[in-house]
């Protein structure tokens, strides 16, 4: 199994290699721990950010997040088999609960766990942190486009 834990999360470019999301849609700037059933990312909130709206970070930039963590851990996988990581699709969303909206500057940490992959459909269960406190989880559905 390959597992991969970084110290300092990795280099913000590379991070933005990783994903098919180009600026200024990119919602990920932190690598911190990878295995091939989980990751844990982090983004932190700037002025510039597209969802950041009268001093929040709205909730369609943490479910934006949220996804583009699910892309992380595949694009980090394919980088690692030394293959070009192919784009991915929001299949279906649930039960997705937000009890905070991040600040300027708040750094938010997502922790992905993949449930289930087949055919290149995954389900993951995602639960995004700030300071340590759950502010936002739920489930998603991805699909590999062929």
């Amino acid at each position: 199994m390959i597992e991969s834990t970084i110290d300092k999360g990795l280099d913000k470019e590379f991070v933005g290699s990783l994903i098919p999301q180009k600026f200024p849609f990119v919602m990920v700037d932190k690598l911190y721990t990878y295995t091939e059933t989980s990751l844990v990312s982090g983004f932190t909130i700037d002025e510039n950010a597209l969802f950041f709206q009268n001093g929040n970070f709205k909730e369609s930039g943490i479910i934006e997040h949220m996804a583009q963590s699910v892309a992380l851990h595949t694009g980090y996988q394919f980088y690692l088999r030394q293959e070009q990581a192919p784009t991915g699709y929001i299949g279906s969303i649930k039960d997705i609960v937000i009890n905070e909206l991040p600040k300027l500057h708040d750094e938010i940490q997502t922790t992905v766990s993949i449930l289930q992959e087949f055919a290149g459909v995954t389900l993951v269960d995602v639960v995004t942190k700030l300071n340590n406190v759950e502010i936002a989880k739920g489930q998603m559905k991805t699909v590999l486009a062929k």
